[in-house]
């Protein structure tokens, strides 16, 4: 059993290529401006963001496959077993002073992956993502207060934090 995935998130935010380019060289530092590691498990890495480096959130594990500073940056995943493929931000021009931020994952999930995507892993990666381009778009104006989650995310959070799911990581 396997399922091709594209999901993609995109916003445009209020501000130049270069600011919201500068802020994806951020992921993974101490100083990140893009993952909301304020209400996630944080994005860390072994070494500084380059090609190769290797690193995660929670249980999600991938190394930086391509790396174009204040452009783009693609992780290719590591695990869970049967993810098959890559995620990652690309920021792009939008004019007026605006920026398009996108973040894809294309990939292909195999066996019990295809599930774990389904049910879990993708309805939690949604609610992150869009918090991430709250996180931006906030550096930029005013966005308001945390976004609710589903239910069903809230569920989920507490069945990983019951059973210890973000310690392996964090």
């Amino acid at each position: 059993m396997a399922l091709a995935v594209l999901n993609i998130h995109e916003r445009t935010i209020p501000g130049s290529a270069d600011a919201v380019g500068r802020m994806i060289d951020t992921l993974g530092s101490a100083g990140d401006g893009i993952w909301p590691q304020e209400r996630w498990p944080a994005l860390k890495l072994d070494r500084p963001l380059q090609v190769g480096a290797v690193g995660g959130h929670g249980p999600i594990r991938y190394r930086v496959e391509s790396y174009e500073p204040g452009r783009r940056i693609r992780f290719r995943f590591l695990s869970p077993e049967g993810f098959v493929g890559t995620h990652g931000f690309d920021v792009e021009d939008a004019g007026e002073g605006a920026t398009k931020l996108r973040h894809v994952i294309g990939m292909r999930t195999v066996g019990m992956a295809v599930l774990n995507w389904s049910l879990v892993i993708r309805p939690l990666h949604d609610a992150l993502l869009e918090d991430a381009l709250d996180k931006v778009e906030g550096a930029f104006r005013s966005v308001g207060p945390p976004r609710a989650w589903s239910r069903w995310v809230v569920f989920l959070r507490w069945l990983v934090r019951k059973s210890g799911g973000n310690r392996r990581h964090e």
